[in-house]
């Protein structure tokens, strides 16, 4: 291989038309969903103190909010829930009248073309704050794996039935894929895709999320069901699993301070569509930096996802979205 100085890497970035017709790796408004909080009730439109810019609203809010992400070219929501009441099983994200079925409905009927992907998951419904069904052995609580799955296959359903696009799971639940593919197919809505979160982990960046989605535990942690931080061969493991039982897109959560589980992922499954979460934790350390005047915001946010892109995620949720729809759009 020639060396310098025949050889100067350096051509190719002199001047920024070249750098621009070389560039790799482009990160678009495609490539981007933003998540929303929506609050039983109306006239709900509480600012989230530590997520800047964002609010749980309720769904009179929502034609407001999806005339806006319309106007600015963004196509894709992720919708979470408050609901008015919870119990031990969420059931109140199992009825029709749910706050995320409602929510829906209005989207839909807004704008039919917005593409909503609904997670699902019990901790914002339940009144313990835990991703599943509680039981008690040796005075000891933890998640009872299988008796949750019922109920997440019942919450998909409910959300397919209501007009959701895609269906999304993230309780870290063994088994919640296939549970939810079989409900979804014996229903006729075989045509909706699952994007599973299929790799999160048990994170310290969720904190600002919890307080946004009311969902934080009551006692104990998620650690029984969500994976170590430490661990990176058994993302592998899990993805392969999720596939197996029929998860079309894959989600590694949190994004960039993951960015190597993404691209491991990638590279032993290249042909499925991978999704990182930019989280709320990450979202607010770049907001809490930028308004001390510590970096800038626009570069530091559009360098952080298109790194995410380039490790192998084709899709990006972030809580970014709205700025990076104006900056794109310059």
């Amino acid at each position: 291989m020639a060396q310098f100085p025949a050889v100067r890497m350096r051509r190719l970035r002199h001047n920024p038309t070249i750098r621009r017709l070389v560039q790799e790796t482009h990160l678009t408004l495609n490539d981007l969903i933003l998540p929303l909080f929506i609050h039983h009730g109306r006239g709900v439109k509480n600012p989230i103190s530590s997520m800047p810019g964002h609010y749980q609203i309720s769904c009179d809010y929502l034609a407001e909010e999806i005339e806006e992400i319309m106007r600015l070219g963004i196509s894709a929501v992720i919708l979470f829930g408050i609901p008015e009441h919870k119990d031990a099983l969420g059931s109140g994200s199992l009825q029709e009248t749910g706050i995320i079925q409602q929510a829906i409905k209005t989207i839909k009927a807004l704008n039919s073309e917005l593409l909503v992907i609904a997670d699902v998951c019990l901790c914002e419904y339940t009144d313990h704050g835990h991703c599943g069904v509680i039981h008690e052995r040796n005075s000891i609580k933890d998640l009872n794996n299988d008796a949750t799955l019922e109920l997440l296959a019942q919450q998909a359903i409910s959300f397919a039935c209501a007009g959701a696009d895609v269906i999304a799971p993230s309780g870290n639940i063994d088994g919640m894929v296939a549970a939810i593919r079989t409900a979804l197919d014996q229903e006729d809505f075989a045509h909706i895709p699952i994007m599973s979160y299929a790799v999160k982990y048990a994170s310290a960046l969720y904190g600002p999320f919890r307080e946004a989605a009311q969902g934080a535990p009551k006692f104990g942690h998620r650690s029984t069901y969500q994976m170590d931080p430490a661990n990176g061969q058994e993302a592998l493991r899990e993805v392969a699993l999720d596939l197996e039982e029929g998860a079309d897109m894959l989600m590694v959560k949190p994004g960039s301070s993951y960015s190597d589980i993404i691209y491991r992922c990638k590279q032993a499954f290249p042909g499925v569509p991978m999704a990182a979460y930019h989280v709320s934790g990450e979202f607010a350390m770049i907001k809490a930096a930028a308004a001390n005047g510590w970096l800038d915001e626009k570069k530091v946010v559009l360098e952080v996802l298109t790194g995410l892109k380039r490790a192998g995620a084709d899709l990006i949720i972030n809580y970014h979205c709205k700025d990076v729809a104006k900056w794109l759009g310059k």
